[in-house]
């Protein structure tokens, strides 16, 4: 029977990787454990030998003259001693001294080996030889330094086990002190001085230095780029430069192999999620080629969970104002670094929504959203507004959006506007009925046996066997966006969102949030379930009554009540008047001034309130509109009297009888009250247009065209008639045209080239000759100093 050969398999590197984390912190502790009892062990042998080392010291005969001291100082001391101690020995008889000598030869006590286990009261009268034997032993007194025995493996013979032992010299500790002092000034005298290096030579040496580095970088990336699978290993030895100890070069080095890391992770990665395998898996034989393969997945999962890792704990170590032991890094460096962190983070978060680790990313963005530095909380915003709009399944936007309700509601309501209208950038559009998603998303229906057997022939069926079971596994493998999925994504999406904004309106109507909370209802209004309209109408007018609202604010209420009004809440019998009424008194609080910006808003709200809505809007209302709008004009920058115009066109356009406004003639009985707030009621159709003629001298051309077009009625063709560029534009395009937010005008103003140069007036030319002649008179005279006498100008009493 063949020996079974007993090889240690090593395990491989995908064993190595798939060790849990938990695995490899048992394994440390039980490492250190091991040293520690080890350590201890060791302690309790050495306290053994000394205790054993200072018995057999006291045990050992006091020598009765000092062995050969080194050290002269002892020596004169101990000399000192022996003479104080010798002079009671010369004052003594000389029979007492004898006496003395014969007892001290006697005191064998003294002198007796301690190594014999004989009792030392030992009868001397059996023993007589013995003692006898023992006193022929020559005296000689401890002067080599104190041995140490290590026991060694006994030996056997006929007579039996013999013990082996061997001496070790026990370290003296004077002589170590003074080989130390030896050789402390010979290691002085070996070490050289540090040179120190100049400025200039300082930068050069360290444009060396990360010259050095970058090609190691560039080197490591390129051999990665060129073969993945190959040298996936080299993903560890890029990432273990995000550790660089040079002080001179550490943040430039590690911010380097942050980005390259991050570019590298982007190119390399595949475009499906890597699962972990089965055990089932694990156990069955493999080709070579999956074999690699798997190994290089894990591998870079395992390289790619580190390097998150990484980029997690420099942030943190920035959040906490925490620095390494080392202190390569200082802190205000420290923040340049983790910066470059959180833009890997960013990257990484749009570029491999569907790779693995996604939901850790999202879980360190959000928070930095509302993160005190500005910096970062606006590349947070952006990455997820990025996500938002490129996501079409709509599965990496839930993911966000509940992290980011569950951080708000963490919070209290008290983070950065910007988090909520992040929810703007959302890809969500109307729900569709299940009919019509059925009716999209056709399943392809296959030919039955019987059909094919009339139709086809046997091989035709053969084939189209063949092809439809190609078929089904493409569409597996395709994992194509049903609609249904979608469906149901979006609708989980907007419970959240809405559950957000509900919220804040029914626990923080006070809290800055609040604008952005309207905003988002406004766009996803048509979307809300029809049973909440009643609800949320009547608490959006509750905020505009309190009074505490901005202008902005109220825009956005009523903004949002009429999108919700628009659509589903067409069936449901609302009278929106109130709104309106807000609307026109909000009107005249616009200005060319900070408020302007809220001209945008307030044309978004009259295309939904007036032009889609043209069959409830009476002509009264519509009147006292366009004539508050060509007031409005006047009071706003160019770009936002070009849309406010545009607006008038269209509602002219879609209310042909408003043309009356053009003539001066009244319609009716009663006087316009431009003062009064309510449209129905100030009796607009009695005034006219009179604005437009001002705007028709206004310097912006633009204004003065459409200014123009207006006093003639508005036109489609004719010379008055507006120019394509001009007409098929929407007013909110047109604002957005002609904004002068980047200090430019538009259209520019052309350069006045005149040929003829006019001549430069000094500043003498401006004068008369008459006076001309005076200044100079008065300035060529010289003043001469009389003594001044004030008392002829006294009267005399």
């Amino acid at each position: 029977m063949k020996a079974r050969r007993n090889k240690k398999q090593v395990p491989s590197f995908r064993k190595l990787l798939k060790t849990s984390k938990v695995k490899l912190e048992n394994k440390l502790k039980n490492k250190q454990f091991k040293q520690q009892s080890t350590l201890k062990k060791y302690r309790k042998e050495q306290r053994k030998l000394r205790q054993a080392v200072k018995d057999a010291v006291s045990k050992k005969p006091i020598p009765l003259e000092d062995p050969k001291e080194k050290r002269p100082g002892k020596r004169i001391e101990r000399e000192e001693e022996e003479e104080e101690e010798a002079l009671p020995l010369d004052m003594m008889d000389e029979d007492d001294l004898q006496l003395m000598k014969d007892l001290g030869q006697r005191a064998s006590f003294l002198t007796r080996d301690l190594s014999s286990s004989e009792p030392v009261h030992a009868r001397k009268r059996k023993h007589e030889h013995v003692i006898d034997k023992y006193e022929k032993i020559p005296r000689t007194l401890q002067t080599a330094p104190e041995k140490e025995l290590i026991h060694l493996l006994p030996i056997k013979d006929k007579s039996g086990i013999i013990p082996q032992t061997r001496e070790k010299p026990v370290i003296d500790s004077n002589q170590d002190e003074e080989d130390q002092e030896e050789m402390e000034p010979e290691e002085e005298i070996i070490e050289e001085p540090i040179k120190e290096l100049t400025l200039e030579e300082h930068l050069i040496e360290r444009k060396k230095k990360l010259q050095e580095k970058k090609m190691r970088i560039a080197a490591l990336a390129s051999a990665i780029l060129s073969d993945p699978e190959s040298n996936i290993k080299k993903l560890k030895e890029l990432r273990s430069m995000l550790m660089e100890q040079d002080p001179d070069v550490a943040v430039t080095v590690r911010k380097l192999v942050i980005v390259s890391l991050m570019e590298l992770f982007k190119d390399i990665t595949p475009s499906y999620k890597i699962r972990p395998l089965t055990e089932a898996e694990k156990s069955t034989k493999i080709r070579k080629e999956t074999q690699k393969l798997r190994e290089f997945e894990e591998g870079l999962v395992s390289q790619y969970k580190f390097y998150l890792e990484n980029l997690e704990q420099i942030v943190k170590d920035w959040k906490q104002r925490k620095l390494k032991k080392s202190n390569v890094v200082s802190l205000k460096a420290y923040k340049g670094l983790a910066e470059v962190a959180v833009k890997s983070l960013c990257e990484l978060l749009v570029a491999l929504p569907h790779f693995n680790f996604h939901n850790n990313i999202i879980v360190l963005i959000v928070p930095l959203m509302n993160d005190m530095s500005k910096l970062v909380s606006e590349m947070c915003c952006e990455a997820v507004k990025k996500l938002f709009k490129q996501d079409k399944l709509g599965q990496a936007s839930l993911g966000v959006i509940k992290v980011i309700s569950g951080f708000v509601k963490g919070r209290n309501y008290e983070v950065r506007p910007e988090m909520l209208k992040t929810f703007l950038c959302l890809r969500i559009k109307e729900v569709e009925v299940k009919k019509d998603t059925e009716d999209i998303n056709k399943q392809k229906k296959f030919m039955t046996f019987k059909e094919k057997r009339k139709t086809l022939s046997r091989m035709q069926r053969k084939w189209k066997k063949a092809e439809e079971k190609l078929e089904r596994e493409l569409r597996e493998a395709e994992a194509s966006e049903s609609t249904e999925k979608k469906l149901k994504l979006h609708t989980e999406t907007l419970n959240i969102v809405f559950v957000t904004y509900f919220r804040i309106l029914k626990k923080a109507q006070r809290s800055p949030l609040l604008p952005a909370v309207l905003e988002g209802l406004a766009k996803f209004a048509h979307l809300i379930n029809v049973e909440f309209f009643d609800d949320l109408l009547v608490v959006l007018h509750s905020l505009i009554e309190s009074g505490d609202l901005s202008y902005q604010e109220s825009l956005h209420c009523v903004q949002t009540a009429f999108h919700v009004l628009s659509g589903q809440g067409d069936v449901l019998n609302i009278d929106p008047m109130k709104f309106y009424t807000h609307l026109y008194k909000t009107l005249f609080k616009l200005h060319a001034g900070a408020t302007n910006e809220g001209v945008e808003i307030v044309l978004q709200c009259l295309d939904v309130m007036l032009t889609k809505r043209r069959k409830q809007v009476s002509q009264q209302r519509a009147l006292a509109f366009i004539k508050r709008l060509c007031t409005l004009a006047l009071h706003v920058l160019p770009n936002s009297s070009i849309g406010i115009l545009a607006t008038n066109r269209i509602l002219m356009h879609t209310f042909p009888k408003t043309d009356l406004l053009l003539d001066n003639e009244s319609q009716g009985s009663g006087v316009f009250l431009p003062e009064l707030d309510e449209p129905e009621y100030c009796n607009a159709q009695n005034t006219a247009l009179w604005e437009l003629h001002a705007l028709r001298r206004h310097y912006h051309p633009i204004v003065q065209r459409f200014a123009a077009h207006l006093i003639a009625g508005a036109p489609s063709e004719g010379s008055e008639a507006l120019k394509p560029e001009l007409s098929r534009r929407s007013p909110a395009e047109l604002f957005e045209a002609y904004s002068m937010a980047a200090m430019t005008f538009n259209p520019p103003v052309e350069s006045s080239n005149s040929k003829r140069k006019d001549k430069v007036l000094q500043g003498d030319s401006f004068l008369s000759e008459e006076i001309s002649q005076l200044i100079k008179r008065h300035c060529s005279e010289v003043a001469t100093q009389s003594p001044l006498d004030f008392t002829k100008y006294l009267e005399t009493l």
